[in-house]
């Protein structure tokens, strides 16, 4: 019965020691497990801090930049580097945002390479001052002997002027002396006459016809005698237009344009006289090739950039 209860003793306290050797192995690796979580969780803390401070850094770089480029801009210096460089540090900081794995080291050299370049244009901002500077200094002395001579050629000026204006009075008054030998000289017509032809060739004078009747107009006139004119060639366009206003013309049988008063302007038929100031007869035969609508049509005559002449004829 002793040995019953030593065996039984025995049994629990080997029971006891293995419960306790089990609890111990599951407290360390607790205990490590969570020595583990909280070194990771300071880790991720620390990259995070340092991500921060690096794109502050880097948005502290950028407005430098701005302010740099602005004013070496406002020098007259050149900015083509520094808009270089802001460019690639946008792009530092969109990679640095989106990238996964993050390198303090690799962006610590990037911000020390764009601090030198920070540097190095203060230095071209203080050369560039200093150029402006002279170069105000040397403005203001030239704006000074520039008053002087402003004061010193004010007389002459005034007698400049005065010429000037004698000149131009007298160069108006030549061309207008000019214009009116031009316009004294330009081409008269007188004795119009307006004649229907029919399909078979038959011609009537009027100034009323027909549509029935009309296969061609023919215009006609005489050029008056003048001293004034130039016994040379004269080139003579013909508008005729219609009762809506429009210019007849047909390319295909001898329109076009010409510029009258600075404008183009499109003809019906022209044709090169050679003047002889003789009172000679100029007649126009045209053929429109379509039926003419009823109404008033015009005849206009240009020459040497004058409207000479015009006219008009019915059809009924």
């Amino acid at each position: 019965m002793e040995e019953s209860n030593n065996s039984s003793n025995s049994i629990i306290k080997a029971g006891l020691i293995l419960a306790l050797a089990v609890a111990a192995i599951f407290g360390y690796l607790y205990f490590n497990e969570k020595q583990e979580n909280s070194q990771n969780n300071v880790s991720i803390t620390e990259k995070t801090n340092e991500l921060l401070r690096t794109n502050t850094k880097l948005d502290s770089i950028s407005a430098q930049l701005d302010a740099k480029i602005a004013e070496i801009a406002a020098l007259g210096g050149q900015v083509e580097e520094l808009e270089a460089l802001k460019a690639e540090l946008q792009k530092d900081k969109k990679n640095l945002m989106s990238s996964k794995s993050f390198d303090a080291k690799e962006y610590q050299n990037k911000i020390k390479g764009y601090e030198a370049m920070l540097l190095e244009k203060d230095a071209e901002i203080a050369k560039l001052r200093e150029e402006n500077a002279i170069l105000n200094n040397q403005n203001q002395v030239l704006n000074s002997e520039n008053t002087g001579l402003k004061s010193t050629n004010s007389d002459l000026r005034t007698a400049k002027e005065a010429l000037a204006d004698s000149v131009y009075k007298t160069t108006v008054q030549n061309r207008e002396l000019s214009e009116k030998v031009t316009l004294a000289s330009a081409l008269r017509p007188m004795n119009y006459t307006v004649a229907a032809i029919n399909s078979r060739g038959k011609e009537r004078d009027g100034e009323e016809f027909k549509a029935r009747k009309v296969d061609r107009v023919k215009v006609s006139f005489k050029l008056a005698e003048n001293p004034l004119t130039k016994k040379e060639n004269k080139t003579i366009y013909m508008r005729m237009i219609d009762p809506t206003g429009n210019v007849i013309s047909d390319m295909a049988t001898g329109s076009g344009a010409f510029s009258f008063g600075g404008k183009e302007t499109i003809y019906t038929a022209k044709q090169t006289i050679l003047y002889s100031n003789s009172g000679q007869t100029v007649e126009y035969i045209y053929n429109r090739g379509a039926n003419y609508e009823k109404g008033t049509y015009k005849i206009e005559l240009y020459a040497d950039g004058f409207r000479i002449g015009q006219t008009s004829f019915n059809i009924k």
